[in-house]
């Protein structure tokens, strides 16, 4: 399949994944609401706009991304008890005078907005034209590649400054992999629609995000990349991946790393912060939220095919962790 021209991708991304397209603004902040899993709470800033509102978008279990045509000027709050995000706003058309705490920013194609976990933005449209594309980035990815780059986790959240230029180099990197990103989406290619194709993407938006826009941790990353995880580590985690619909258990894991069950505890513990169980319960979760989301499978035949063997233990655990139930999670889709 030919992929969209450049030019389309631009000016009508995620073209076949409408959620609303309403003249009641209301329709628009519960879609936005929806489309982030409950992460941000919308509400506007001086009454309902009059004109066309409409929103396109894609959710997985990391990410979300969607594209905004409305004239609404909009308070975005981050939801309490819901997971950390980041956000990057990315202009299409138009442009956005845009606030967050005490820091303004123009956002249009030049200038892009980075929003930090816990952090609320208001956003005021220019003109009815104005487009833009809007990505949720879970903090733990974003924590996992910090850890990828300087071989240990931050020692608190990472906090990007607020406005990216996107006309230097290193934030026009960021908004290629971002466009990249969403004509891997509107391609309609199969092979796209793996969830370990935007995965490996997201990624690389993370990176290039630790790496382009200046935040509270860039003095770790001021002298280069350092090591990586240990070997044993990345053995573990492998494994982990490739086996992780299968029964797991700390002593088959520390055996596919060539460690002792200790060792690779440790390094977990060292790395990433947690076990290596708790990783696997995680990952798991993870994994399933995204194919509940995604499809139209029972919860229960998802959480099975995961390699889940007790429902109601499953349940809570997912309730912790994503502040909802997993049949909350399948109403939504």
């Amino acid at each position: 399949m030919t992929p969209p021209s450049t030019g389309e991708a631009v000016t009508t991304p995620l073209h076949t994944f409408r959620i609303t397209k309403s003249r009641n603004p209301v329709d628009l902040l519960n879609a936005a609401t929806r489309l982030f899993g409950g992460s941000i709470t919308t509400s506007p800033l001086d009454g309902l706009a009059s004109g066309e509102h409409e929103l396109r978008g894609v959710a997985a279990s990391d990410f979300a991304v969607g594209y905004f045509a409305s004239p609404l000027d909009v308070r975005v709050a981050s939801a309490s008890g819901r997971r950390r995000s980041y956000f990057v706003n990315i202009g299409v058309s138009g442009a956005i005078a845009a606030t967050c705490g005490s820091l303004h920013a123009t956002l249009d194609k030049a200038t892009a907005g980075v929003v930090n976990p816990g952090d609320t933005q208001e956003l005021r449209p220019a003109r009815s034209r104005t487009r833009f594309l809007g990505l949720r980035i879970d903090a733990a990815l974003v924590d996992q590649e910090f850890a990828a780059l300087t071989g240990q986790l931050p020692t608190s959240t990472v906090r990007f400054d607020f406005a990216l230029d996107l006309a230097k180099p290193k934030g026009r990197a960021v908004r290629l992999l971002v466009h990249s990103l969403v004509e891997q989406l509107d391609s309609g290619d199969p092979l796209f629609q793996r969830a370990e194709l935007p995965r490996s993407q997201l990624r690389c938006i993370a990176t290039a995000l630790l790496l382009a826009q200046p935040h509270t941790h860039t003095g770790e990353l001021r002298d280069g990349p350092q090591p990586s995880h240990p070997r044993s580590l990345r053995a573990a985690l492998s494994f982990i991946e490739t086996n992780l619909s299968e029964r797991l258990t700390l002593s088959g894991i520390a055996a596919a790393a060539d460690c002792s069950p200790r060792t690779v505890s440790s390094a977990f513990r060292a790395q990433l912060g947690l076990s290596p169980l708790t990783y696997v319960r995680n990952l798991r979760l993870d994994r399933i939220r995204e194919d509940v989301l995604t499809s139209t499978d029972h919860v229960s035949t998802i959480a099975y095919r995961w390699g889940v063997s007790h429902l109601g233990r499953f349940a809570a655990e997912y309730r912790d962790r994503f502040d909802e139930l997993p049949s909350e999670t399948a109403a939504r889709r």
